[in-house]
């Protein structure tokens, strides 16, 4: 926020500028990925920084082809913005393979990153796979244990927790797998199921299910990447893990009231709206 002048003519400085950082790949399609990310950022009023993880060709049909960065790029990335910038939350998305992963935990470790989201991209809205057998292993070993709150979908929480996650139950059982490999709270995101879209938060002690209507019956794109980084975003701003939950949720059911159709394929959130509510 620019700083403001009082009576006297001299400028003051406003208050501290919420900054956050965003791990992940970039989507030209603009629906998900970084490009969502630095638009939930931007509407939630923090100023927002990348390290790019991978340059995708894709829409909202689904994702034609996947490069990967070398993860020495990657690193350098952190570096220089945790040196300059120093954002109080950071959020990674996909990370694509096993030595992305590796230096993302790697510097985690090493600029001591408290207030870390662990949004663990396995696969696009249309299917595509975007994280290798391999670098969801080394998720699981090396990030999880750095993370502050991580967020699966149902399919995601399948593969971290190792069964079918489908209803409450299970939802529940699968949040106490996750959160025993490391991190220290846990999102499991209801937005595949078919009778709602309530969302279960774990913080180790208390489970509680986040309420949602089903706002649309069609495909979104990008809505988990949204989530993520309000989440990441309400951290910045000074929020507790509970509280950033809970108003990153009501920030989507604003986004998603109204969805936007840039394309011929999925719709996406409506990020302005968000903001204006």
């Amino acid at each position: 926020m620019p700083a403001k002048s009082d009576n006297s003519g001299f400028l003051q400085p406003g208050p501290p500028l919420a900054k956050a950082l965003t791990i992940a790949g970039s989507d030209s399609g603009g629906g998900a990925g970084i490009q969502a990310d630095l638009k939930t950022f931007s509407a939630l009023g923090v100023f927002g920084t990348t390290a790019l993880t991978a340059v995708t060709a894709q829409d909202t049909r689904g994702v034609g082809s996947v490069f990967l960065l070398s993860p020495k790029l990657v690193g350098a990335q952190i570096d220089a913005v945790m040196a300059d910038i120093a954002p109080a939350a950071v959020k990674t998305g996909m990370l694509g393979g096993a030595g992305i992963v590796e230096v993302t935990a790697r510097k985690a470790a090493e600029h001591g990153i408290a207030n870390l989201v662990v949004d663990p991209v396995m696969a696009a809205s249309s299917g595509d796979i975007l994280l290798k057998d391999d670098a969801t292993v080394k998720l699981k070993e090396l990030l999880l244990p750095r993370a502050l709150i991580v967020t699966p979908n149902l399919d995601e929480a399948e593969i971290l927790a190792g069964f079918s996650v489908r209803d409450r139950k299970s939802m529940k059982r699968a949040a106490r797998v996750i959160r025993s490999l490391g991190p220290r709270c846990v999102v499991i995101k209801g937005g595949h199921r078919t009778e709602d879209a309530d969302d279960l938060f774990f913080d180790g002690e208390k489970m509680t299910f986040l309420p949602s209507p089903r706002l649309t019956g069609e495909t979104l794109h990008g809505t988990g990447c949204t989530f993520s980084a309000a989440i990441t975003a309400f951290l910045a701003r000074g929020f507790d893990p509970p509280a950033a939950v809970a108003a990153a949720k009501a920030f989507m059911l604003a986004v998603l009231e109204n969805p936007l159709h840039p394309g011929r394929g999925a719709a996406v959130a409506d990020w302005s709206a968000g903001g204006r509510r």
